[in-house]
């Protein structure tokens, strides 16, 4: 029985093979006259020159890499041959690109990201518009064949910056925009420049550089810490490990020495994968914030810099300083080794407050970009 101050009971979702709608059978695009077949690691080379051809068209604040390229061929969870798609023209130059991929974790919500583009010389033939069909009936096909009855995305990201014909195309294609990133970036040198804060750790908090011995007690530790963020979802080990462009170096945990374990493993917070490493004496990583070196980046952004990748702190240990210390940690490595900019991407609608911790240290939003989706 539903009370007044309880609120209607949410909808019963129905199962969704009936909500993906998926086709039966992708049609291939046919616009601009291309053959088209799925990616290989042999295709990286090409591939990737596309791609950074793209983005500089396009004046996005960064390229990619051969290594994060080819790190999509060592995800199991991807099917390559299936979600993957490559056209080239009659000279066999590779003039368009699509992937669709769905992050194995997922539990709560099940999601498809779709990737794409065509070479600028290339645009207003109708190549876009037919590959990115395909790639949302992919997108449908995979979420109908995850078989997790819980609501579901077909998700893509747009720079603030991007051709005002690729948000339009998404936009017809139904998707509407539900989130806004900023990307902040922080002074480290200069004689007006703030120093970076020492943060002082209490109790049994203790601050470690990175060491590969941790990074599945790191993983649970993200987990924990973005179960409440929106659109977010638990990584898989195969998911953690992969991390094209991580800097250990400039990667720093808090663990917590002294966890009161009979308190976590009552709490109804603590996730069953952190309780059994509570139970087994495992170390308990409350903190962290790990890092990537993109060199490739700082001609196009025109300077040097250190990229927070992802930092957090567990629920129970908000409030503590685990988080900020971690990050003033990797602050001061990057200034260490002549970095000129701290770098980080934030959700405008972070839950944690976030976005007041980097204001205070300096860090101010360079650009944005925007996720689009359709919800089923």
């Amino acid at each position: 029985m539903t009370t007044e101050t309880e609120g209607p009971a949410p909808a019963a979702l129905a199962p969704i093979a009936e909500r993906a709608a998926a086709p039966a059978t992708l049609t291939l695009p046919t616009a601009g006259g291309l053959t088209w077949r799925p990616a290989t690691r042999d295709d990286v080379p090409v591939w990737l020159a596309l791609r950074n051809h793209i983005a500089r068209a396009d004046a996005e604040p960064y390229v990619e890499t051969a290594e994060e390229i080819d790190e999509l061929f060592d995800g199991a969870w991807r099917d390559m041959a299936a979600d993957s798609l490559l056209g080239f023209d009659g000279d066999g130059a590779l003039v368009a690109w699509a992937l669709v991929d769905s992050p194995p974790g997922d539990v709560t919500e099940v999601r498809t990201f779709c990737w794409g583009g065509v070479h600028p010389d290339r645009r207003g033939e109708g190549i876009g518009r037919q590959l990115f069909a395909w790639e949302t009936g992919r997108a449908r096909q995979k979420l109908a064949a995850s078989g997790k009855d819980v609501p579901a995305r077909v998700a893509v990201f747009a720079e603030d910056n991007s051709p005002a014909t690729k948000v339009r195309l998404y936009e017809r294609a139904g998707l509407e925009t539900r989130r806004y990133y900023s990307d902040l970036a922080r002074p480290l040198t200069g004689p007006d420049v703030p120093p970076v804060p020492d943060v002082e750790l209490t109790g049994s908090l203790r601050l470690v550089p990175w060491s590969e011995d941790l990074a599945e007690a790191a993983r649970l530790a993200h987990n924990d810490a973005f179960r409440d963020h929106w659109g977010s979802q638990p990584q898989t080990r195969e998911q953690w490990a992969q991390r094209a462009g991580f800097a250990p170096e400039w990667s720093f945990l808090v663990l917590d020495d002294a966890p009161d374990v009979d308190a976590l493993l009552a709490s109804p917070d603590t996730d069953p994968d952190t309780a059994a490493a509570l139970r087994a004496g495992e170390p308990l990583v409350v903190g962290y914030e790990l890092a990537g070196r993109y060199t490739e980046d700082f001609e196009v952004r025109g300077y040097t810099f250190g990229y927070t990748d992802i930092l957090g702190a567990r629920r129970a240990y908000r409030g503590r300083k685990a988080a900020l210390a971690a990050l003033a940690a990797g602050m001061r490595a990057f200034a260490a080794e002549g970095m000129q900019y701290a770098v980080l991407d934030v959700d405008t609608a972070n839950p944690s407050g976030a976005h007041g911790l980097y204001a205070s240290l300096g860090y101010v939003r360079t650009t944005g970009s925007r996720m689009l989706s359709i919800e089923l």
